[in-house]
């Protein structure tokens, strides 16, 4: 166990989860990450001494409780709280009125910050950016250097990775995956099992579930994309051609869709122009 850098002083306020938190006073010299904490400094608020390790530091009105532990260069500053069974190590940093609790590990690089919060056996690692009033909760696992905000939801068994951002009212849940370079945002959801990756992009009001796979370079804003079977029911389409995808061929739209390409497509020709040389100040066309 590491050495103990703070005191407890008398100063205690009860938190709002009906515990009672106590301020805490640097002991010795040592650095938060870049930040220098002089002996005799205070810092925010913990329940206990366990709370609290290594170099991590609590600052302002910020606090930790319960079973929760802050590590490493960690740090946890403004209205920010961490509580329940949480863990918090590494260089994150949690501020603004961020809330960590439950089970949930907060890890590597990763900020959690606004009125965001991660719960539940929730992970978040890496570069991660959790912020807004987006929420990461039950068993979701965001990590690489993906980006959650806006009013965003990941949870159930749901992971998003690579540089994917989710955004605006958008939801990834239960068993997805959005990873790579997609982006979900607006009112789109991204459920069931279904997938998200590449430079897909969704929004608007689309849904993907069921199995679908939407791997191309467009952009997805109004439909039900969903993955299904082979059998021949009316009110199902097969978008597979329009998506340029040929990885997953039983894949369907239900009702009005709408699809753009995100990059346009390179048009092919065998046309081309007569070469022109100049000779004496006059253009000659070569013809063969």
């Amino acid at each position: 166990m590491s050495e103990l850098k703070f005191k407890l002083t008398k100063e205690s306020k009860i938190n709002a989860l009906g515990g009672q938190l106590f301020r805490i006073e640097a002991i010795v010299n040592f650095k938060n990450g870049n930040n220098e904490i002089k002996k005799g400094t205070k810092g925010g608020w913990v329940e206990k001494e366990s709370n609290l390790s290594d170099n991590a530091w609590v600052y302002d009105n910020a606090w930790v409780s319960g079973n929760a532990r802050v590590s490493g260069d960690a740090w946890v500053s403004g209205d920010a709280s961490v509580s329940g069974n949480a863990r918090v190590s590494d260089n994150v940093m949690v501020y603004g009125d961020a809330c960590v609790y439950g089970n949930a590990w907060v890890y590597g690089d990763a900020c959690v910050y606004g009125d965001a919060w991660v719960s539940g056996n929730a992970r978040v690692s890496d570069n991660v950016m959790v912020y807004g009033d987006a929420c990461v909760s039950d068993n979701a696992w965001v990590y690489g250097d993906a980006c959650v905000y806006g009013n965003a939801r990941v949870y159930g068994d749901a992971m998003v990775y690579g540089d994917a951002m989710v955004s605006g009212n958008a939801c990834v849940s239960d068993n997805a995956w959005v990873y790579g370079d997609a982006c979900v945002y607006d009112d789109a959801r991204v459920y069931d099992d279904a997938w998200v990756y590449g430079n897909a992009m969704i929004s608007g009001n689309a849904w993907v579930y069921g199995n679908a796979r939407l791997i191309a370079k467009s952009a997805y804003i109004k439909g039900r994309f969903v993955g299904g079977d082979n059998s021949e029911t009316p009110k199902f389409t097969n978008i597979t051609d329009k998506t340029g995808s040929n990885y997953w061929r039983n894949q369907y739209v239900i009702g009005d869709y709408e699809i753009s390409e995100i990059e346009p497509k390179a048009v092919e020709t065998s046309e081309t122009e007569p070469e022109i040389i100049t000779l004496n100040g006059k253009r000659y066309k070569v013809i063969e």
